[in-house]
This record gives structure tokens, C-alpha cells and sequence, in this order.
């Protein structure tokens, strides 16, 4: 695969997962509080305004790739990651559905604070 297909690839990814986001948080967001950056620009690979990053503490990172090394795109994630939000890799190839991949204790956490706000 050519380089140029290959981002292009990345970037559907990028902005299909924007559009997710977008759709499911659409009564609390506005489309530019979440943004896809260009391929190969630094940092995280969706900007998050202050408001969508109280909505989704997660920074970004998406991989299109057939032959994906978790690791490596793990340490990139946590590399990227603003201070607050967890270092989260969504990943897909070809054919598949997409998945979400994090640290387990980052996940716990996210559960544990989703239920002091529902104050059950």
C-alpha cells in the first residue's frame, strides 16, 4: 500500500470516529468541539475542546492497519496524552469492526467515576 492510501486510510478512521462522537454526544456538542487532525501532525490524532473533554476523557489514538502492534501503539498514545485524559488506542483493519483498547485500571477508573455520578 502506497504511503498516501495508507493515511488515507488513518484519516477515514480519524474522522468516522469524530462523527461517532459527535452523533452520540449531539445534545451536549457542537461539531467543532471535536476535530481530526491532520496525518502525521504531532499530539493526538482528535482535538477535544474543554467541553468534549469532560464528556470523553480519553486522548486518541487511531490505527487503520492490518498488522497493528498493540505496544507500539499504546506507548504512542500514552506519549500523546494530555494530562487528565486516558491514553486510548481505537483500532481496525479491513472488513472488521472497530475496537477501543486501554489499560484495564484506566477503564475501572472510568467505571468507578461514571458511578459516583449517577449517585446510586
Amino acid at each position: 500500500m502506497k504511503t498516501r492510501s495508507a493515511k488515507q486510510k488513518g484519516r477515514r478512521l480519524q474522522q468516522n470516529v469524530r462523527d461517532l462522537l459527535l452523533e452520540a454526544l449531539s445534545e451536549y456538542l457542537e461539531e467543532d468541539d471535536i476535530r481530526s487532525t491532520s496525518m502525521g501532525a504531532p499530539g493526538e490524532d482528535l482535538l477535544l475542546s474543554p467541553l468534549a473533554r469532560k464528556l470523553v476523557p480519553l486522548s486518541l489514538e487511531c490505527k487503520n492497519q492490518e498488522a497493528l502492534n498493540i505496544w507500539s501503539a499504546h506507548k504512542q498514545a500514552e506519549s500523546n496524552s494530555k494530562p487528565g485524559a486516558y491514553p486510548t488506542v481505537v483500532f481496525k483493519r479491513n472488513f472488521s469492526d472497530t475496537y477501543v483498547s486501554m489499560k484495564l485500571l484506566d477503564f475501572i477508573e472510568l467505571l468507578v467515576e461514571r458511578a459516583e455520578q449517577l449517585e446510586i
